[in-house]
């Protein structure tokens, strides 16, 4: 069958498509024939010991020989030994006698922490002054061995 049966559209279609087709060839051979050395080389970057990146290699005589045990990718890890600051000094700023709980605005940090009735070693009320030491919880950190200053 011949293309006498194509409508004006369908040439349309066919022409663009040439037309495409062509252009992608074109430019294919342009690359072919400018090719500007994209060599492996040209790819590499250095780190430099200040942690900059740089298209220069770092001279052998400074390298630096790093055990990979010293390298630290996520947040350290405690030291079981190190003791933290166990107590604190802080004020009872909010407590709900029916609930039993309440708050201790921790005086160095400025942070709010929670304290349960159960934790009070002393007959404690809003307001007082209190020294406290904090312990991590599944919700957060909270006061225990709560004494009135």
């Amino acid at each position: 069958m011949g293309r006498s049966q194509e409508s004006f559209n369908k040439k349309q279609v066919r022409k663009n498509k040439e037309k495409k087709r062509q252009d992608k060839e074109k430019r294919k051979l342009a690359r072919k024939e400018n090719k500007s050395g994209s060599s492996l080389d040209d790819m590499i970057a250095y780190v430099d010991e200040s942690g900059n990146i740089t298209d220069t290699p770092p001279e052998p005589g400074k390298k630096e020989k790093i055990k990979l045990a010293d390298i630290e990718v996520s947040v350290p890890k405690k030291d079981p030994n190190e003791e933290p600051d166990v107590l604190r000094t802080g004020k009872l700023t909010m407590f709900n006698d029916s609930k039993g709980f309440g708050f201790i605005k921790d005086i160095e940090s400025g942070a709010d922490v929670f304290v349960h009735i159960n934790n009070f070693l002393d007959e404690i009320v809003e307001g007082n002054k209190i020294s406290f030491e904090v312990e991590h919880g599944p919700k957060g950190p909270y006061a225990i061995k709560v004494k009135k200053i």
